[in-house]
Parts: C-alpha cells; sequence; structure tokens
C-alpha cells in the first residue's frame, strides 16, 4: 500500500543544516551522500510507514500520534494520516526531542 511522502517546512530546514554541519566539519562531498541517503529513506516511508517506533519521549508523555525512523545518526520524525506521511523532523540523534518540540511550538 503506498502513501505519499511530503516533507515539512521544517523538516526541510532540519535537512540544510545537517548538509551544512557535516560540510563544514567534514567534507561537501560525505554532506550530499548524507543527505542523500536521508532523503532516500524519508520517501521510501511510502511504502512502510508503520515500520517506525514511537518516539520514546513522545510515547512517555501518551503521545502516540508520532513514529520514527533511524538513519544514523539521525532520526525522522514523522505522522502517518491516511495515505499520506508526513515528515515533521529530521535530527541528529543526539539532539533533545523534547527540547526541539519546545521550541518549534513557541515559535509557531
Amino acid at each position: 500500500m503506498n502513501h505519499d511522502v511530503f516533507l515539512t517546512a521544517d523538516a526541510e530546514s532540519d535537512i540544510l543544516e545537517i548538509w551544512k554541519y557535516v560540510a563544514r566539519h567534514d567534507l561537501a562531498e560525505r554532506a550530499g551522500s548524507l543527505i542523500d541517503a536521508l532523503q532516500e529513506t524519508c520517501f521510501s516511508l511510502g511504502s512502510f510507514p508503520d515500520r517506525g517506533h514511537y518516539p520514546p519521549e513522545l510515547q512517555r508523555v501518551s503521545v502516540l500520534d508520532y513514529r520514527e525512523l533511524h538513519y544514523t545518526p539521525c532520526r525522522i520524525i514523522y505522522r502517518i494520516i491516511d495515505r499520506k506521511v508526513f515528515i515533521h523532523c529530521v535530527l541528529d540523534g543526539k539532539r533533545d526531542l523534547q527540547e526541539l518540540l519546545l521550541e518549534r511550538l513557541i515559535r509557531g
């Protein structure tokens, strides 16, 4: 069962920030390869969106609307609505998800 996959503006911004960080601290070529792999992983959710698990930080507070998939070192946070997958965040795995959500809620 195929689903359409959409990246939110925040997710696109996250991917750009990851590229900038890796390009600055490593090589632009590696940054490009990582971004390609991240995007491929995101769009692969169109085929099997239920394969992700609930983010533990959200599960602890009974928020079960979001799932996550890992592409080391990143976490892809997404939501399934009908036959659509919305990618909300693409984060460095070391980033605090609760802090990020608070920042985005205050901003948005």
